[in-house]
């Protein structure tokens, strides 16, 4: 029975983080890319170019597509909590759903009655009230992520509850809402946002340049995506360092697992590469960096950081945080190191090589790794707390046979598998696409532009 037990709670860890891997990989990009569309379709307010407008029509294609996937993926998160983790609901529901209600009313409302508008309306209605619509859908993209974060914080920080007969009950929901961990994850999970969309319009534009567009939309779309990449990343690891010290006051085994500290020590060392040894509590092959870890966290030489065996074992698995976070921190080096490149190639050169437009590709996506990493990070580290010293995974999870658990896996993953060849052959697609379309096609909006607003700026060829 035990054996059971503990295999239906590792598919059911799998098969939620299988979940969670996939549907956070879209609103990452969709919580930005609103931001993002609304300045394009501003600058065109403001300037009247159709070159604005190309830039807005062809994203929006590729917001739309990621916003459905999105949406329909965030419906399969709920369903397990009533099929994998009953145990959750009932010890904290009294929190959690008010939570998740609020995000479906504030912000999932929101979104829905002015996607409409923003997607279908631009020739509908007057361009300022699409303008309008496509600034509310950012925001309700926003609203979304303040919810769910917000959740999720209180999980990782639980305060402004009690307990009762063993169920959480709530007594100030600013303090449930505004958590101690929530600011600092919030802005780390938005500015994740916008250099995952940053990356994503700049390897996508450097595609078409790669693939002969010569029209200015995919320039002028690279150019504002590296610049802004270049400025987010350096706000993105001077919050880093802000969650990290958050993170080491209230989830101080988290921290220890990230660095791999096993003993509690002064002067830890800042290990760059080791193969952690669960068995021996030892780091094999370790190459640190003396007083590292010390200084990073505490700011201090001789700062004093509290090692995995002072927590028993009530403390998170090693190897997946801490290989996790070094992922996270290698990626964000190798953003800071490309954006600020690309930055400096164009104000010498007002153009980039052949072979930093092939590493704009390559890093596309590189947001999405970024992204999963420190997610690994923030809920393997959380373990084995499902709400952090209140209700154990072990304890939440479903009591269902095993091989039901794992259909349900096999089809999520089946289905995944599916959707992500779709989506990227899609996005692809569409690149390809626009290559091909004449300047003063409808499709790539200039006589869009001139009928819409007949001014004699829309007659340029950008």
């Amino acid at each position: 029975m035990e054996t059971e037990l503990a295999t239906t709670l590792s598919l059911s860890r799998i098969q939620f983080a299988a979940n969670i891997s996939f549907h956070i990989l879209f609103p990452t990009i969709t919580m930005a890319l609103g931001w993002l569309l609304f300045y394009f379709k501003l600058r065109f307010e403001i300037s009247q170019h159709p070159v604005w407008m190309r830039i807005y029509r062809f994203w929006v294609k590729i917001f739309a597509l990621t916003f459905a996937i999105g949406v329909v993926t965030g419906i399969t998160m709920s369903f397990q909590f009533g099929t994998n983790w009953p145990g959750f609901m009932e010890k904290v529901g009294n929190i959690a759903g008010p939570l998740l209600g609020y995000e479906v009313m504030s912000a999932f409302f929101l979104e829905a009655t002015f996607l409409g508008v923003m997607l279908f309306g631009i020739h509908r209605v007057p361009s300022k009230l699409h303008t309008l619509a496509t600034l509310v859908v950012a925001i309700g993209t926003s609203l979304s992520a303040f919810w769910i974060i917000a959740l999720n914080s209180w999980m990782h920080t639980p305060t402004g509850f009690v307990m009762e007969n063993g169920v959480a009950m709530p007594t100030d929901w600013m303090a449930i809402i505004f958590n101690p961990s929530m600011p600092y994850r919030l802005a780390h999970m938005m500015l994740a946002s916008f250099l995952t969309a940053s990356f994503l319009i700049a390897g996508i534009s450097a595609y078409r340049l790669l693939k002969g567009d010569k029209k200015a939309a995919p320039k002028l779309a690279l150019k504002q995506s590296l610049g802004l990449a270049a400025i987010v990343i350096v706000i993105q690891i001077t919050v880093g360092d802000l969650h990290g010290l958050n993170t080491l006051k209230h989830q101080p085994a988290k921290i220890a697992a990230m660095e791999a500290v096993w003993h509690t020590e002064k002067a830890a060392p800042l290990v760059l590469f080791a193969w952690p040894n669960e068995n021996t509590q030892h780091n094999d092959f370790e190459i640190s960096i003396p007083y590292g870890a010390s200084l990073l966290l505490t700011h201090e030489l001789e700062g004093e950081i509290q090692g995995l065996a002072s927590f028993g074992d009530n403390r998170p698995p090693v190897k997946p945080v801490f290989f996790g976070f070094r992922i996270m921190v290698g990626m964000g080096i190798l953003m800071l190191l490309v954006s600020w490149l690309g930055v400096w190639f164009y104000w010498r050169r007002k153009s980039w090589p052949k072979w930093m437009l092939q590493s704009f590709v390559a890093m596309s996506f590189s947001g999405w790794v970024a992204t999963i990493a420190g997610w690994y990070v923030t809920e393997v580290g959380r373990q084995p707390w499902l709400v952090q010293g209140v209700l154990k995974t072990a304890d939440a999870v479903t009591s269902l046979p095993s091989h039901n658990v794992a259909i349900s896996l096999a089809m999520y993953l089946s289905v995944y598998l599916v959707l992500m060849a779709a989506y990227l052959h899609t996005v692809f697609y569409l690149a390809r696409k626009a290559i091909v379309v004449e300047e003063y096609e409808t499709g790539d909006l200039a006589d869009v532009a001139r009928a819409s607003f007949n001014t004699q700026e829309n007659k340029h060829v950008s």
